[in-house]
């Protein structure tokens, strides 16, 4: 059973990602006068620009919030050189296997003289946060009735048990026996010392809150290019974004490709019209890889000069 499961994980995703594609393109289909029909007017360019720039400003918090968590673990790496490289490696998650952007960013930390077990838990420790974060909004939300937690793909319990395992897994009494596990799995002398973490990271999960609150943000405005958002309904946006946010981050798709939009669709859609959120997560999507395109490349000439 094992090596049938190991012989059919590599392809997981790509089933994943057919998978809602497929139903996102049904849906599309089924409605596709409805989305046809729907125009952006030059206000509504203007406001697809904000939403642009928020995305920017997003990851290029993120990676400004990752850059310090390698300082933290003393890293002799500068705020301003973790940034550049977060920004140009990010887009690399798009590649088949999902992992090459994590990847890059190790094999760069251990080419400027990093550790490779502080290095591995860096790019586990971020998007483990950004997990927490996108729970704590979630849990928040289907808790104060901003989302229907029966007609969830995560119910509110799971979600609470979910958020626990991950706050848990970032406390220091779990990270430092692994970072001691690394340090030996590296091959170095026992009497060298091991990098290990003092406090809970509560200021990079702080950090990445704020990176949610700017990515959602970015999806709000998006929203609002296409339809009238009522107040009480900023909120729900909120919450359903980060339910799909989460879901996209966890669940193998490149990118959360598919995963993210699919969510979304089925959140929203007893709210608002499904040609509009059609609409609104297609444009999303291409504002936030656009945005990704944008930062890759101001950091690769960030290293040229």
């Amino acid at each position: 059973m094992k090596t049938i499961w190991s012989s059919l994980k590599p392809y997981l995703r790509w089933v994943i990602l057919g998978g809602t594609l497929f139903f996102l393109l049904k849906e599309f289909i089924n409605h596709w006068q409805e989305v046809a029909a729907i125009r952006i007017d030059a206000a509504g360019w203007t406001n697809l620009a904000i939403a642009l720039i928020v995305t920017l400003i997003a990851h290029i918090w993120a990676g400004l919030v990752w850059g310090k968590i390698l300082q933290s673990f003393q890293q002799p790496v500068k705020l301003s050189w973790a940034l550049l490289l977060y920004l140009k490696t990010n887009i690399a998650k798009y590649l088949p296997g999902n992992v090459w952007h994590f990847y890059g960013r190790i094999r760069a930390v251990i080419d400027v003289g990093g550790e490779l077990g502080v290095a591995t838990i860096s790019v586990l420790l971020e998007p483990l946060l950004m997990a927490a974060a996108a729970l704590l909004i979630a849990l928040t939300g289907t808790q104060l009735g901003w989302v229907e937690a029966h007609s969830n793909f995560l119910t509110w319990g799971l979600q609470i048990l979910s958020l626990a395992v991950v706050l848990l897994s970032v406390h220091p009494r779990f990270l430092n026996p692994l970072l001691k596990f690394l340090h030996r799995l590296k091959g170095q002398a026992a009497g060298n010392q091991v990098v290990q973490i003092k406090h809970y990271p509560l200021v990079p999960l702080l950090g990445e809150l704020t990176f949610l609150g700017l990515r959602g943000t970015g999806f709000l405005i998006t929203f609002g290019t296409l339809t009238t958002i009522q107040s009480n309904q900023i909120l729900l946006l909120f919450t359903a974004f980060s339910l799909a946010w989460v879901l996209g981050l966890i669940i193998p798709s490149p990118g959360g490709l598919g995963v993210f939009e699919a969510t979304a669709l089925a959140l929203l859609q007893p709210n608002f019209p499904i040609a509009v959120i059609l609409s609104v997560v297609a444009l999303f999507r291409f504002i936030s890889i656009l945005a990704e395109i944008i930062a890759a490349g101001a950091s690769w000439l960030g290293f040229r000069f």
